[in-house]
Parts: C-alpha cells; structure tokens; sequence
C-alpha cells in the first residue's frame, strides 16, 4: 500500500543511470511541473558536503542554470520569485549543539516552518575524530537529543533523515582515510535505531532516505575523491526526493509511487454494481438450467433395460447469452480494475535496449513464418492476407510498446508506418465493401460502430478514462463515418451502377477528390478543426486535458492514409474487373516483365523510405514530412506481397490469429499488459521479469480474445436486422449515452 517507503529504501538500476524503485514508477519532472508543485514552498537542507550536493541537484531540477559556487562552508540560499520556491542550504556537517539549535528554532510556533526538511550528517564527525569509538557515542547523545524535535516538525512538515552513503577507500585521500564504510553502517545504524525509536507507540513520523546508499553503492567508483557521489547519481537522489513530494500533489500518471488509490467515481460505482447483478442474474439462471437439465435426465425403460433419450436440446436464448457475456464481461473488468486502478499489483518503469526490441521481434517473425498454410482464395488483400497483415504488426507494435522502443527514433517512424497501414487497411476495406456490396443500411453502419466502440466505451467508464485517451478507437471511427457520408450521399454510385456506364467512375473520383480538399482544409486550419470538435458534446468524446489538440494532432499524423486506401480500392477493384489482373493460383499478377519491374521499384522503394525513415534526425520534422511519404512503403509493401503468385497463394496462420482479434490487443495492453495507463510495465510476479511476461502476456492474449467472442455475442443481440427493432434499440442506446454524458458532467463538476 505504501509504495512511498519503496520509494525511499530499494530499488535497482535498469542499465546504467535509469533507477527503478522496487514495486512502483519513477516520474521525471520538468522545470514546469517541479514550479508548480513547489509553488510557494519552502524547503531546507541541513547538513555537510554531501547533503550540499543533493541540494544542488534538486534546485537544478527548478533551474538547470543554478551554478555551484560560492563559499563551500556556508549557507546557501535559492529563491525563484516566479513560483515563490525558496530553498536553503544550511552547512552544519555535525550533529551536534549548533544544528539542534537550527531544528528547535522551527519548532517554535511563531516561526514559520519549512515545509520539506531534509538533513544527515556523519562523515565530518569521523573525519574530525578519527574515527574514535567517543565521537560515536557522541553522535548517539546528539542525535537522542535532535529525534524529538525532528518528530514534533514531523507532524507538521515532511521530514527526511538522509543515511550516509558508502565511500570507495581506494581513492580517499589521506586526510579522509578514517572514514570507512564500516564506520558509516555503524552511524547508519544509530540513526536509524534512535529516530525509529523517538516515539514509544506508533511509527516514527520521520522518514529514513536509506535509498541513496544504493545508489552510491552501484555508482561511487565513479567518484573523483571517494566520498562524493557523481553528479548523474545525484541527479537520480534528487529526482527520487521530487518523487516523493510532488507525486501525491501533481499525481502524474507515469509517477505511480507515493500516490494514493484514485476515488471510485458515480459511474464507476454504477458500473460495478451493474456488473455484480449481471454475474448473480446468470449464477441464478444457471442453477434453474441446471436443475431443469436434471429433471430431463434419460430414464430407463423397465421393460426393455434402455435409456429413453427425451432431453430435446434447447437452442440457448438470447437472455442467456446476454447474462453469460456480461458475467464475463464483468469478471473481466474487475482484472482490469485490478491491474491498473487499484494498486494491488507493482508497476515499473520501462526501459529500451536494442535487445529488448529486436530479439522479440525475430523470434516472432520465425514463429509467423513456421506457421504457414494454403489461403482459400489469391486475390489481392484476401481475408486470410488482411488478418496476417494486421497481426504481424500488431505483435510489432505491442513489442514497440513494452520495450520503450519510442525513445529511439528511427523506430518510431517505422512504427507510425503501421498505424497508418492499419488506417489504410480501413479506407481499402470499408470503401471495397460499400462500393461492392452497396449496403448503405442501419444495421451494416451500427454493426461496425459497436464491434469498434464497445471495449472502449466499457473501459472509458470502469477505468475512469476519457473517449480520446483510447485514440487509435475514435481515429478508425471517424474514418469509418467519413468513408460512409462520402459515399451514401447523393449521387450514390457503387460498382453495379458504374459498370453500366464510366461517366459514374468520373463521378466517384470527384467524390474522392472534395474529400481530399476537405481533409487538406481540416489539415491546415486548426482553428476550424477545433471549433468543430469543441461543440458540445463532441467535446466530450474528443478532448483530452481539457482540450481537443491531441486529437488534431493524431488526425493530423495520418490524414491522407485513409484516402490513399479509398483510391487504392477503387483502382484495384476497376482493374480487376476489366480483367487485368491475373490472380490465379500461382499466377504473377502482372506478365513477367512488369511483374518484374515493379517488384523492382517496390523493393527499392520499401529500403529507401527505411533508410530515410532511420536516418531521421528531428521527430518533428519528420511527422510532418509522415503523412503525405508513408503510403509508399505501404503501397511497396502490398506489391512485393501480393505480385508473385506464390507469396499471394500462402499466408502465416500464426499472424492471421492474431490479426483477429488485433483490436481488442492494441485497447487490453493499456491496463493488463502495460501499466499506468501504457507509461509502465505491468508487475504480476516480482523479482523474475522474464517468467513475468510470459504469465502476463498469455493472461493478456486470452483476455484479449475472450472479450472478442464477448463483443461479436453482443453485437448479434443488440444490434438486430429488423429496422424497427433497431430503432428502438438506437434509441435505448442514446437514452444511455445522454445519462452518462449528464454523469460525466457532474462528476467534472464535482472534481473542480
């Protein structure tokens, strides 16, 4: 529960100067959010050389420019007027009368006390001593007399004893060779036994800073005397005591120590308590089924020895499958409640390594590849191709993910390139059906939305997140619509219609092209984009921290992939049906001349935009450079695929499996897979992080594919074919959305 005291006692090092506390995640604060916390705090520091330094990293973390000078041996003081922080150095390297008079001054009421008070001292004591057994015994004295008035400042202020770090022997000049690592644990030891001590029935209020001692203990041969720590080190103590502070004030979400549990909401309570009558309804229907089942046992026929079968199997009702998927839906849900909300499981920070990425990544690449068998059908972008197609860079993109991958650049961009190939996956799929099927109906529009939506909107009211945080949801059903209204305007024009006569092929390019000046004008005016998706309640669905811009920038990033998609489609499906093509089994797509050249250009293609895509040097430029160069390697991509008629004719099952249920992967990682919402890593058993993964990952994916059997359940009973019956749902449905819009506002309210 305390993950404070983790915080402030262990932890580890994950490569060379990234600190993982022990069961919790470490925030890394900016000189914004270091102001803010800190605004109109004072903090003091008491000590000798080494708490002098832990002072100077913690005001760099205000301001980078604070310079180390000045009198070593005297008090120091900072203030930053534009936040009202003042910090103070106070030298007293001794625990002895002078610094008991600096602590006994603060606990008097008419002074104004520090609201942070950090202090230790020892090193000074041995030095000055040599090392005597009587200056130990002082120290004890000293420090029995200063416990009761750090415990009286305690109950007021945050108060922090920092133990001593070791010391590396070998590098100790001559006049600090008394000063071993010996004689530190035995001070150490006084410390801590006496200020636990200094209250007879509960828990000292004063906290023990024991986690710079393993810091120091990884770190100290990196000292340039011995007996200070380097400055990457302290930077680390001080980003630890920031952690400590300012977590329980901002409560930043990657900052999981020193945070209390969230409140339970309205809706979440609402939630629960809708799930628990779900799961009691169907443990009642179940035990009826169950004891009506036992009453249509065959019986035996006295007459002829022979089990008369008059059971007559039942088709299960709707009822039934309504309450199971709910009760699973529920149990569900609690894991997930669990796992991210709840703070019953550990959370660690990630951390990448070229290893961590592309290890993983070969390994499933060899999986894909072993499992391969026959497609039913050689068309281009079959079913079989598509699923395949999503799944491999799904398990790509969940790798990117827990690895910590988006720190290194060059993946990142390859990265962006599978979203978009997912969003033109969308534009080629939903754009063929339409112009194939011309199926502009209801029931097709609300089937989609709801296999889309469902997980989102259930997790958006029991994790208390909003709409936009899932974004990769909202972006593919904004495409969706858009696809949609273009095409069931007026004139309607599918491919039955434009067979008849080519001046409707005219007609759907024309089409296609208002939609790309609209996206080009939602592109580059911000201000309209905004305006639109800042109407109530729009607003409530697309913004995220108050506002919509992380939802125009994500649109943004991959805006002309859908249109890509779109205008693919429609050139394939028009060569395909002028014959064209030639997709039989085994059979190039083209003759062997062009099939030739253009898997030529395809491959040259595919490195070039690789090679750009690693040599990228500034993120920003290269996300806008993004959108308009990405569909050439999807476009190479689908060529080198499907040209060869042998590539076209197999596909890995493996990828194909996951690809089913790629959704629902990409939304469960946030909360059971990762942690903290995707900042962190979720920690199921401590201590041995490779069994970790493998016992989260396999709970992961079945929870994955469970809630996408629950999801298509669902979708056949709440979504029916009969227009009327439909709208009566539709509007249940709205009635649902308005209630929980007008919650939502209240809680806001509420919070404010």
């Amino acid at each position: 529960n305390d993950s404070c005291e983790y915080l402030l006692s262990s932890g580890r090092f994950l490569g060379e100067k990234v600190w993982q506390p022990h069961s919790c995640m470490m925030h890394k604060y900016k000189i914004s959010e270091a102001k803010n916390c800190l605004v109109d705090k004072h903090i003091a520091f008491i000590g000798d050389s080494r708490i002098r330094q832990l002072f100077y990293s913690f005001v760099k973390i205000i301001n980078p420019q604070f310079k180390e000078e000045g009198n070593k041996h005297e008090n120091i003081p900072f203030e930053d007027k534009t936040a009202s922080v003042k910090v103070d150095f106070l030298w007293h390297p001794e625990v002895n009368g002078s610094m008991k008079q600096c602590i006994k001054v603060w606990t008097e009421d008419s002074i104004a006390k520090p609201h942070v008070i950090v202090a230790g001292a020892a090193t000074w004591s041995i030095k000055i001593h040599n090392g005597s057994s009587e200056a130990l015994s002082q120290y004890k004295m000293n420090i029995t007399s200063i416990a009761p008035l750090l415990e009286k400042l305690a109950k007021t202020s945050d108060v922090y004893w920092v133990l001593q770090d070791p010391v590396y022997e070998d590098l100790l000049s001559e006049n600090r060779k008394m000063i071993t690592n010996e004689k530190i644990d035995a001070y150490n030891e006084a410390a801590v036994s006496i200020l636990n001590s200094s209250t007879r029935n509960s828990k000292s209020n004063v906290k023990m800073f024991s986690v710079s001692k393993l810091i120091a203990q990884e770190t100290i041969m990196e000292s340039l005397d011995g007996l200070h720590l380097p400055e990457s080190s302290r930077e680390t103590t001080a980003m630890i005591l920031m952690n400590v502070y300012c977590n329980k004030i901002l409560k930043p979400v990657d900052g999981s120590c020193c945070q209390p549990r969230p409140p339970v909401t309205l809706i979440q309570k609402l939630a629960a308590c809708f799930f628990t009558s779900s799961i009691i309804g169907y443990l009642i229907f179940y035990i009826i089924h169950r004891n009506a089942h036992r009453k249509n046992k065959p019986c035996t026929d006295l007459e002829s020895g022979e089990e008369k079968k008059n059971i007559i199997n039942t088709p299960v009702s709707s009822l039934e499958i309504l309450l199971q998927s709910f009760c699973k839906l529920g149990l569900i849900m609690a894991y997930f409640y669990m796992c991210d909300r709840a703070n019953l499981f550990m959370k660690e920070n990630k951390f990448y390594t070229h290893s961590s990425f592309f290890i993983p990544i070969i390994y499933i690449l060899v999986l894909g590849v072993f499992y391969n068998e026959n497609t039913k059908e050689t068309k281009v972008l079959n079913r079989e191709q598509t699923d395949e197609w999503k799944g491999w860079m799904q398990l790509v993109i969940l790798i990117y993910h827990i690895s910590g991958a988006s720190t290194f650049l060059p993946v990142y961009m390859h990265i962006r390139v599978l979203v978009a190939a997912y969003l033109f996956q969308t534009g080629y799929g939903h754009f063929s059906y339409f112009w194939i099927k011309g199926d502009f109906g209801i029931h097709r529009v609300c089937q989609v939305l709801f296999r889309l939506n469902f997980l989102v909107v259930v997790l958006c009211i029991v994790m208390d997140r909003p709409y936009q945080f899932y974004y990769f949801v909202p972006l593919v059903t904004v495409w969706f619509m858009v696809i949609y209204v273009t095409l069931a305007l007026w004139p309607q024009i599918i491919q039955k219609k434009a067979n008849g006569n080519c001046f409707w092929h005219f007609g759907l390019l024309l089409k296609l092209g208002f939609l790309l000046l609209f996206i080009c004008f939602l592109a580059y005016s911000q201000g309209a984009f905004e305006k639109i998706f800042s109407l109530w309640p729009l607003s409530k669905c697309f913004e995220l921290k108050g506002n919509v811009y992380e939802w125009w920038f994500r649109w943004r990033l991959d805006r002309y992939v859908v249109f890509h998609g779109m205008l693919f489609a429609f050139i394939y499906l028009a060569l395909q049906k002028r014959q064209i093509l030639s997709e039989g089994k085994g059979e190039p797509l083209f003759s062997n001349k062009i099939s030739n050249f253009l898997l030529f250009i395809s491959v040259v293609s595919f490195l070039t935009y690789s090679i750009w895509a690693s040599s990228c040097k500034n993120k920003a430029e290269c996300n806008e450079l993004h959108p308009s160069v990405s569909v050439v390697q999807i476009l190479a991509f689908i060529l080198i695929r499907n040209i060869p008629g042998y590539a076209r004719s197999v596909y890995s099952s493996f990828f194909a499996w996951f690809g089913k249920i790629s959704l629902e992967l990409f939304i469960c990682q946030y909360h059971i897979w990762l942690a903290a919402d995707t900042r962190g890593i979720l920690v199921l058993i401590p201590g041995n992080p490779m069994l970790n993964i493998i016992v989260s990952t396999f709970i992961f994916v079945c929870v994955a594919h469970e809630i996408s059997q629950i999801t298509n359940d669902l979708a056949q009973i709440i979504i029916p074919k009969d227009n009327s019956s439909l709208l009566k749902r539709l509007a249940c449905i709205a009635a649902f959305f308005c209630g929980l819009l007008i919650l939502s506002s209240i809680q806001d309210k509420s919070k404010h």
